[in-house]
C-alpha cells in the first residue's frame, strides 16, 4: 500500500491490487476511509467522514491530480 501524498491528518494511497479499476486513490484519517475516482474527481464510497470533510478531501485530491495520476501510473503501468 504505497503512500502517494500525505496532506495534514490525510493518508492518501493505493492497494496493490487497484491496478485493475480504473485510477483511484483511498484515502485514510483514524478509522475512517474513502475511495476517490480521479477521472473524474469523485467519490466512489466512505465511510466516517463528514460531508464537509470529503469536500475538502475531494479539493485536496483536485489541487494534486496530475501528481496522483503520475504515481497511479508509475506504480500500475511503469
Amino acid at each position: 500500500m504505497p503512500t502517494v501524498l500525505a496532506v495534514g491528518p490525510y493518508r492518501f494511497f493505493f492497494y496493490a491490487g487497484d491496478g485493475e479499476e480504473p485510477p483511484h486513490v483511498h484515502v485514510e484519517r483514524d478509522d475512517s476511509e474513502a475511495k476517490i475516482w480521479l477521472e473524474p474527481i469523485r467519490l466512489e464510497r466512505s465511510g466516517g467522514f463528514s460531508a464537509g470533510e470529503l469536500r475538502r478531501i475531494e479539493k485536496m485530491v483536485a489541487e494534486h491530480h496530475e501528481q496522483l495520476m503520475d504515481s497511479w501510473n508509475d506504480f500500475f503501468n511503469g
